[in-house]
């Protein structure tokens, strides 16, 4: 069942960006151990908490794409929750619902799985979407409205969203509004051959991914994960390089091959995934490179190709590597 209770905040120990990143290298360790030749989308989702964002998790079935974000949430030692979205799934089925126990007592609120710190969004683009906008409301306002009463999440709350890219079938395409309101996208594609030998020989092992106990112990306390995040919040962002990030977002309005570029807020948004990612990296200031590693998963869902480019076979992030190789780096 899932915890819904809400613990009494704790004042979160001091990290320096040396001791953040021994804390990181922890979690990052513990995920690792269990989702082999996955670790850029580790660090996605590592980037995703740390910035208080969202992230999307493409790729095929059988990518380990639930036990990654299983993994991490165990790691941080947070609640997890997950929901399997469904063509038939109700809104009230993701934030609860208010019932009559007793005339008496009149209407109960009964809080729905949504009530957690690490949302698991299984298939999301499978739900319709009056059942999308419930979440739409929780991924920006981190709240849920149920008869008219409005219910705060949790501070850690995050949802990770996973979907197929290959089957279409029965699934309700996510619109604009949802798809920036995650902070970045990223793709889960096949492990290398030597990944994959890994992953046979530990399952030959014994290793059961569907076992709760082989996802191991938490690698961090509650505290030191919102401390973390208080971490991200200082890191300084040079104007030079404020400058760069407002250049790289501008270039994708204009340039011919997106028909949609970037918003403002895509743009805050690549500024927010560069600090998280300066923190990975044990700095308390963002680096250019810090930034232009980011492009492609903070911007490839918030902009669209032109319909010619993808006939031709061309896809999001070839044209985004060519824009960030034309905009100049600030030295």
């Amino acid at each position: 069942m899932t915890d819904t209770s809400y613990r009494a905040p704790v004042p979160a120990p001091s990290l320096t960006p040396e001791s953040g990143a021994d804390v990181l290298r922890r979690v990052r360790d513990a995920v690792s151990a269990r989702v082999i030749g996955q670790d850029d989308v580790i660090d996605d989702a590592l980037t995703a908490f740390l910035s208080r964002g969202h992230l999307l998790v493409e790729g095929v079935p059988g990518t380990a794409k639930t036990l990654l974000v299983r993994s991490l949430a165990t790691a941080l030692g947070v609640r997890f929750a997950r929901i399997q979205f469904t063509p038939d799934l109700m809104p009230s089925d993701v934030t609860g619902v208010s019932v009559v126990r007793d005339a008496a007592r009149g209407f109960e609120y009964h809080p729905g799985p949504i009530f957690t710190d690490v949302l698991l969004a299984d298939e999301i683009n499978r739900a319709p979407a009056k059942t999308q906008a419930a979440l739409l409301e929780a991924m920006a306002e981190r709240q849920v409205t149920v008869d008219g009463t409005s219910r705060s999440l949790g501070p850690l709350f995050t949802v990770f969203a996973t979907q197929n890219p290959v089957e279409h079938e029965g699934t309700f395409p996510l619109p604009e509004a949802q798809l920036d309101r995650f902070l970045l996208k990223s793709v889960m594609s096949y492990p290398s051959v030597d990944a994959e030998l890994e992953m046979l020989a530990r399952h030959e092992a014994g290793f059961d991914p569907e076992d709760d106990a082989a996802l191991g112990e938490a690698a961090i306390t509650d505290e030191e994960a919102r401390a973390l995040r208080s971490m991200v919040d200082r890191v300084r962002v040079a104007p030079e390089v404020r400058g760069y990030i407002a250049s790289l977002a501008r270039a994708t309005r204009e340039e011919p091959a997106i028909t949609l570029g970037a918003s403002p807020r895509a743009t805050v948004a690549l500024m927010r995934a560069a600090q998280a990612a300066a923190v990975l990296e044990g700095r308390d200031f963002v680096t250019p490179d810090d930034v232009k590693g980011r492009v492609a998963s903070v911007l490839r869902h918030r902009v669209t190709l032109a319909p010619e480019l993808e006939v031709e076979g061309r896809s999001v992030d070839d044209v985004l590597a060519l824009i960030a190789s034309r905009v100049a780096v600030p030295e």
